[in-house]
């Protein structure tokens, strides 16, 4: 089982175990802390992000700005790819691309779904996230190109 996983099964049984793994994740890649993420499930070919609309991640048109729901679908990718390779593999995301399907006016959820992955070999796998407001309308959607290289 991967370190990140073994982490994140271990404070999820905690009080705020949910906001601590994500905080945790945030001073591994501080980045990531600019949209104060909540990883709110992580498993194997799943991952569940969450983010509330505030103003530093708004625009000039007060919606959720494009790159935070970059940042937000980059994260629940990665962390749902680290969380399903084995655990001698290695992976870097080499590419996303994106569409942004209607205004972010709302707190949003991004998931990572890559149950349909075959993870157990090396080579590039498409990663897709779908990022949707409160009302479980999809605003955004990304397909991150993630390159697995087994030992």
């Amino acid at each position: 089982m991967r370190k990140n996983l073994k982490i994140y099964q271990r404070l999820s049984k905690v009080p705020f175990g949910h906001r601590i793994f994500s905080w945790v994740v945030c001073r591994m890649a501080p980045y990531f802390g600019s949209i104060r993420p909540i990883v709110t499930e992580l498993k194997p070919g799943y991952a569940r992000v969450e983010i509330n609309k505030r103003r530093r991640v708004t625009n000039h048109l007060n919606t959720v700005h494009a790159i935070a729901m970059c940042n937000m679908a980059e994260l629940a990718g990665g962390l749902m790819t680290d969380v399903s390779i084995a655990g001698n593999s290695r992976w870097i995301p080499t590419g996303m691309t994106v569409k942004y399907i209607k205004k972010a006016k709302t707190d949003l959820t991004a998931i990572a779904n890559g149950e349909n992955i075959d993870w157990h070999s090396g080579g590039d796998k498409l990663v897709p996230i779908e990022v949707t407001d409160t009302e479980g309308n999809t605003v955004f959607t990304a397909e991150i190109t993630m390159n697995v290289r087994t030992a």
